[in-house]
């Protein structure tokens, strides 16, 4: 296919990656370190009919590049690249395949599935070392080409020690509810409704997480089956906001925009969570959609003896080589693009060990995480990983450097153990305080460990105190996806019950586990409808159900809209309290000048827990005297002196309050008292005083009444 535009064809850039419109024409630039030729192929305005095709004339640095003229903003086009099909070196280049342009920033058309999108000819006897002719652009959908404006964000710049996480998912969000309208549900448009983001911010929440909203494929099982890949854990395009959640899916990219001002305007941070540990491209096996055309063996780890096959580290098929130069490059391109030009607060990545393995594993110095340090905008924003992988040594809560948050799933675990009876204070005590033995080295503060009780993956906080057992049915694999291991705990029925006490006890227990994520030291993750008891049938892995089951059910009950309010008091607690949420580390020393303890644990006595009743103790109190902090530091309530007291026992504990010298308690939080309007303020007790605590119960307190610290020094 020839072009007229091949007269006009230039050198340009090969230092702006991706289709950038420059001086009446598009500048391309296209990495391969292995490809004799890259095509830009151009397409009418539905994306079927191919319109030219455009060999790139120069090659620089492993860039292929050039600028074609009479060509702007709104044109689609994909690439076709040559070279060698040779599986066994690790090369997969077929021209017949239409590729995706990794850097283009917006798409038109979806993914259909069908034998031309395969390298290699399906069901031949030598499987993906056969060559397959079938063009695949009918099936491929086309990049857009976007012409960049100057963007402008006001961003909130929320404090690290002050950040409530709210985890949610885009569509699922507001598929389902009555005041968005029903055009916009399940949109980007749908959730900048200012008075659901009002909501949200008045949970007491100050960053959003959203699950990956980067474009996705659902995988051809998934689609046979009827099903999708919901959850979105399987990009493609890396630079441009999935268009299924658009209300006009032409202009994803500015709906997505518009969202982030949105939530900027409510006080709201917004996180992404992104998957740059694979692609949706799967093993050899798989599809050639990008990457696995353009460059296979630098943009995927291969096996060393045989680089025919994909190192499997992310249990997907594939990972993603970030040792490569070129493919470290990419990613913080991807990455400074959604902060720069869409305007994000931050991210949260998915099987975060990945990013820091090296050929000899898991480097909390290696050359991705190092990038990320010294960037200077990617080191400004919130970065979390998931610290674990399925690789050897994958799992490394704790190991990550200076500046990283990470996903704190021992805080999970262990609250739920202890609800349900199976901890004791020697587990729970150090989570409460921020997880120290994982976090406290290298400068890292309280902030580092992201605690929640759940997640979108696994139970929903109200599934966790209804169900013993997965109910995974609908994801039509016999029940038996997902984890076994949930440490729940149905108190005596599975699943629904009118039973009075058994109910009474869930939502307390909701109550329990909600508290504990709020009120400990450390930033807590909030799950969207875990804050009015919301559930998913006790299906624990519903990443492939765009359905009821996940979407979010806003008919409320009267005890939905009471755990509702209780998340309000709690997070307005929290708030209120700075020592509740210390970006230090608390101590356990007494200082000698204040006559003070920072912290003190208690046993059900009132005395201080001795070494014996540790790993016994199902009943304890914390004590955190906020006067210890340096005078030049303190916020206003900083200097408060609460207690936190752990009931897990089934049966009641009457506890004394301990004898701090001066001052009366004053209750500010009963789990076993639900939401009253903050009426249990009014309830003052004496030192000594020997309080009934409800079997299964949290409490909070506060020290009233005690005579001013002198002044000193800071």
């Amino acid at each position: 296919m020839s072009s007229t535009r091949q007269k006009g064809l230039r050198e340009g850039r090969p230092n702006i990656s991706g289709a950038v419109p420059e001086n009446g024409g598009v500048n391309f630039a296209v990495f391969s370190t292995a490809a004799t030729a890259v095509e830009i192929c151009l397409f009418d305005a539905d994306g079927k009919t191919e319109t030219d095709r455009i060999r790139l004339p120069e090659y620089t640095d492993q860039i292929f590049h050039g600028w074609i003229p009479d060509l702007g903003a709104g044109q689609l086009y994909g690439l076709r690249v040559h070279g060698p099909y040779t599986p066994e070196a690790g090369h997969r280049f077929n021209p017949n395949k239409l590729l995706m342009d990794p850097y283009a920033r917006a798409f038109h058309g979806d993914l259909q599935w069908d034998p031309a999108l395969f390298g290699y000819q399906l069901g031949h006897a030598d499987k993906d070392l056969s060559f397959d002719e079938r063009d695949s652009a009918p099936f491929v959908p086309k990049g857009i080409i976007t012409d960049p404006a100057p963007q402008h964000f006001e961003h909130p710049r929320t404090s690290w020690h002050d950040t409530v996480i709210y985890e949610m998912h885009v569509k699922g969000y507001t598929k389902q509810h009555p005041n968005v309208p029903e055009t916009l549900r399940g949109t980007y448009a749908g959730l900048t409704d200012g008075n659901l983001l009002k909501r949200i911010r008045q949970l007491g929440v100050t960053a959003v997480e959203l699950l990956p909203v980067q474009s996705f494929v659902t995988d051809q099982y998934l689609a046979d089956k009827g099903l999708t890949n919901y959850w979105g854990y399987n990009t493609i395009g890396f630079f441009s906001p999935d268009s299924r959640y658009a209300h006009d899916r032409d202009n994803a990219l500015q709906e997505f925009r518009n969202l982030v001002r949105a939530c900027h305007e409510a006080g709201l941070e917004v996180i992404m969570d992104v998957v740059y540990n694979h692609t949706a491209e799967g093993n050899e096996l798989g599809p050639t959609l990008s990457f696995k055309g353009l460059d296979n063996a630098s943009y995927y780890r291969l096996m060393p003896d045989d680089p025919r096959y994909y190192i499997n580290e992310t249990g997907t098929g594939n990972t993603f080589n970030l040792t490569h130069l070129n493919c470290i490059r990419f990613v913080a391109d991807s990455l400074r693009y959604w902060v720069n030009e869409m305007g994000v607060d931050g991210f949260r990545f998915d099987l975060g060990t990945i990013l820091a393995r090296e050929a000899d594993g898991f480097h909390n110095d290696s050359s991705f995480l190092r990038v990320c340090r010294q960037d200077p905008v990617l080191s400004q924003v919130k970065l979390i990983a998931e610290p674990w992988d399925v690789g050897p040594g994958g799992y490394q809560v704790g190991n990550f450097p200076p500046g990283w948050a990470e996903w704190n799933d021992k805080f999970r675990d262990t609250t739920r153990d202890f609800w349900r009876g199976e901890a004791h204070a020697d587990a729970l005590a150090p989570r409460v305080l921020g997880s120290p033995d994982l976090f406290n080295h290298s400068g890292r503060r309280t902030w580092a460990s992201i605690n929640f009780v759940t997640a979108h993956d696994g139970f929903t906080l109200m599934d966790c105190v209804s169900y013993n057992d997965r109910h995974n049915e609908a994801n039509q694999e016999d029940g038996k996806d997902g984890s076994s291991d949930n440490r729940s705990c149905n108190y005596g029925v599975e699943g629904p019950t009118d039973d009075p006490d058994i109910n009474d006890i869930r939502w307390r227990q909701c109550r329990n586990m909600l508290s504990t994520l709020l009120l400990s030291q450390g930033t807590p993750m909030l799950l969207a409808g875990d804050e009015f008891g919301r559930t998913q049938d006790g299906n624990n892995n519903a990443y492939c159900q765009d359905s009821p089951i996940s979407w979010l059910d806003w008919s409320l009950g009267d005890r939905a809209k009471e755990l509702e309010a209780f998340v309000r008091r709690l997070t307005a607690l929290r708030h209120r309290y700075p020592i509740l949420h210390r970006a230090r580390f608390l101590m356990e020393a007494y200082n000698k000048e204040l006559d003070i303890q920072e912290l003190t644990w208690l046993n059900a006595n009132g005395g201080t827990m001795q070494p014996d009743e540790w790993k016994t103790a199902q009943c304890f109190g914390l004590m955190i005297d906020g006067r210890s902090q340096p005078s030049g530091i303190r916020r206003r309530g900083s200097d408060a002196t609460v207690m936190l007291i752990f009931n897990g026992w089934k049966d009641v504990v009457n506890f004394t309050l301990p004898e701090t010298g001066e001052g009366r308690w004053k209750l500010l939080l009963d789990t076993n008292i639900p939401e009253n309007g903050g009426a249990v303020e009014r309830e003052i007790f004496p030192q000594s005083y020997k309080y009934v605590v409800t079997g299964r119960s949290f409490l909070l307190l506060e020290l009233v009444g005690r005579d001013p610290l002198p002044q000193t020094s800071s």
